[in-house]
């Protein structure tokens, strides 16, 4: 395969977060990098998808740069851009958790390679947590994961006093790349639990590690591909369709773009539905039609890669 996605984030100190945004922005149009990219005051997140070259050249460029020198990237093949466009923003956090105060580079849980994880997971005084939303940890999770019925990680922090039955075990955090985790873990040692632990670089690097070994069920990722198989030693479905129940991993949009629910549904229902998670979303008069995918992209025909930077620009000039 001739184009790479690489997934990253770094949590460390920002000074000028405006002209390294500007920096950036320019580095990724000039190696024709497609993807979404948040900087913020306390670091750098991202992912992006570009040829073999050009990813490479990307990771020597940001590696080279003193306070990203312990970055590391979550590196998968794909045929061609898994997205189609390219946004730089400057955002509070490079996670948004509400919890600005939390300096993961300051102090986080204990992270765990791959194989240390595997090797705790199944121990009697250990639990295991996926701090991840409800749609991803429904299509795809670790065996005897405890889960948070979140919508979104900035529930996370309302959520932490489920977790107090488990205080005195050893806590095993994971999500997607290990983003959430760094936020997740610190902020439990803040409110006194002692023993956390964080799966580092997440499900991505435990699939490429240690074959995904125990993750039941796809990863849903961020980017065109919408969900990847990690696991290659014993996997198996879980994710059930919204209409018939029956097993299966194919993830859709609602019909309905004032629902837009992301929700498993297979292909028969689907095309039953037209593409609706319900009958009232199928009945509704501003219902998109369905072509097959469950997928909606916004029309990206005139995409102009430089046109990103030029729209900041004349937003921060106003």
């Amino acid at each position: 395969m001739d184009y790479r996605v690489l997934l990253y984030y770094c949590f460390t100190p920002i000074a000028d977060v405006e002209a390294f945004r500007e920096e950036h922005h320019r580095l990724c149009l000039q190696l024709d990098l497609r993807g979404r990219i948040i900087v913020a005051g306390e670091g750098l997140n991202g992912t992006v998808s570009g040829t073999v070259a050009n990813c490479e050249t990307y990771m020597q460029t940001v590696k080279a740069d003193p306070r990203f020198a312990a970055l590391e990237f979550k590196v998968e093949q794909a045929p061609a851009h898994t997205f189609q466009k390219l946004h730089v923003r400057v955002k509070p956090e490079i996670v948004h958790a509400d919890l600005p105060h939390i300096k993961p580079y300051e102090r986080t849980g204990t992270h765990l390679s791959p194989e240390e994880f595997r090797a705790l997971k199944d121990r009697d005084d250990v639990v295991i947590v996926d701090v991840r939303s409800d749609y991803e940890y429904n299509l795809g999770r670790f065996k005897n994961a405890v889960t948070l019925d979140i919508e979104n990680f900035r529930e996370f922090p309302d959520r932490v006093e489920r977790l107090r039955p488990f205080q005195d075990k050893k806590i095993l955090t994971y999500c997607t790349g290990g983003i959430k985790c760094e936020k997740a873990s610190a902020f439990l040692l803040e409110q006194g639990f002692e023993n956390v632990y964080q799966l580092h670089g997440g499900i991505i690097k435990y699939g490429i590690e240690a074959g995904g070994e125990d993750f039941e069920g796809k990863c849903y990722v961020f980017d065109g591909r919408v969900a990847v198989d990690v696991n290659t030693v014993n996997p198996t479905v879980i994710a059930q369709c919204v209409s018939c129940g029956r097993p299966d991993e194919r993830m859709v949009n609602c019909a309905n773009p004032h629902c837009n629910a992301h929700v498993v549904m297979c292909e028969s229902c689907a095309e039953q539905r037209e593409g609706a998670c319900s009958d009232a979303c199928q009945q509704h008069p501003d219902k998109r039609p369905y072509d097959g995918t469950g997928t909606y992209p916004k029309q990206s025909n005139h995409y102009n890669p430089e046109q990103g930077l030029a729209s900041y620009r004349a937003s921060v000039n106003r």
